[in-house]
């Protein structure tokens, strides 16, 4: 494949951050790469769609965004089932994430889930436990796998609701579920709450350091017969489980990105210290990436066996959309420089 788009989530750093952390980098690859350019832009981006900027990019590029009828701007809930092998049939479904909400006295703060390691006999146990609540409430739940399960909630149609990760990290009570619907999912939220306090599952896993699952998280509404897919073919690498089901070539290693035949490449390593603000595994991430990924595809295109590559970096606040090309590379008078890195 000649033509490679590449997707970094939280390649951008923080605006208050980046100076500091741009010149700790040594990643000269990457410098070349976003230098020199056929085309650049920048683009600022509020919260309002509650969720982040490359979440929007690649439901837009997936054919998985907002419709006129949804109103989600992620409708990836009857996509992602499929992935899983799961028919929803028919109605509206959501994602469900079981999860940890830390409580303090000011706010609410979800735990990324990436950091739950919330084993499969724990979930089942606990999804077991919560299904009956689930089904008397009309709803249906279906068990994926530990991270991930689906509702079928045709009442909650209007439910308007956040991706984990724009959530993960913030002040949770700006990023709870919305619209006519939400009452009835916070009632259901605090019987499983009630319900999962003290369970057998969460004694145990609180009994090891971990911390208790005392909730779930729905999003990414969809309707069952939105036979909408992935029109286009996806390699992943440490991507959330719910872009892994939509890739035809998900947990790529770096070292066969030459081998698989996809244009689009979603690569979440630097997530999980981002959301931590862990910004020392930030810069290890990066350096690795610059080792692994920066260096070879720089190098492709100085040979000609890449015809064309597209940087799309983000970060909360903002995305970064550069295209390069062997051409573009030979501007040797343009010193290289991560600059574009910084707000």
């Amino acid at each position: 494949m000649t033509e490679l788009t590449l997707v970094l989530p939280f390649a951008l750093p923080p605006p208050e951050l980046a100076p500091d952390l741009v010149r700790a980098l040594r990643t000269p690859s990457l410098a070349a790469l976003i230098t020199r350019t056929s085309s650049h832009h920048s683009d600022p981006f509020d919260n309002a769609a509650r969720a982040l900027p490359h979440e929007l990019w690649l439901a837009r590029a997936l054919g998985l965004g907002q419709s006129p009828h949804q109103q989600s701007a992620l409708r990836l809930a009857a996509a992602v089932m499929r992935g899983h092998g799961l028919d929803p049939g028919e109605g509206h479904w959501l994602i469900v994430h079981p999860a940890h909400v830390e409580i303090s006295r000011s706010h609410l703060l979800m735990h990324d889930l990436r950091r739950l390691g919330l084993a499969d006999a724990e979930s089942r146990a606990l999804f077991d436990s919560a299904k009956p609540y689930f089904d008397e409430s009309g709803h249906t739940l279906l068990y994926a796998d530990a991270q991930t399960w689906f509702l079928r909630a045709d009442a909650w149609r209007g439910l308007d609701t956040a991706s984990p990760d724009a959530a993960t990290g913030m002040n949770l009570t700006d990023w709870l579920p919305l619209g006519t619907a939400a009452s009835a999912y916070r009632k259901l939220q605090n019987e499983v709450q009630m319900l999962w306090h003290g369970h057998p599952a969460n004694a145990a896993r609180e009994a090891r350091g971990l911390a208790a699952i005392n909730g779930f998280w729905p999003w990414a509404g969809a309707e069952a017969a939105d036979r909408s897919s992935p029109g286009i073919a996806l390699a992943t690498r440490a991507a959330p489980s719910w872009l892994t089901r939509l890739a035809t070539h998900p947990d790529t290693s770096l070292s066969a990105l030459d081998a698989v035949n996809a244009p689009l490449l979603v690569d979440g390593s630097l997530a999980e210290s981002a959301l931590a603000a862990d910004w020392a595994g930030w810069l290890t991430q990066m350096q690795r990436l610059e080792d692994e990924l920066f260096a070879p595809l720089l190098a492709a295109l100085a040979t000609g066996r890449r015809k064309r590559l597209r940087l799309v970096l983000s970060r909360r606040e903002a995305q970064l959309d550069i295209t390069t090309s062997p051409m573009a590379q030979r501007a040797f008078w343009r010193r290289p420089s991560l600059d574009r890195l910084s707000p």
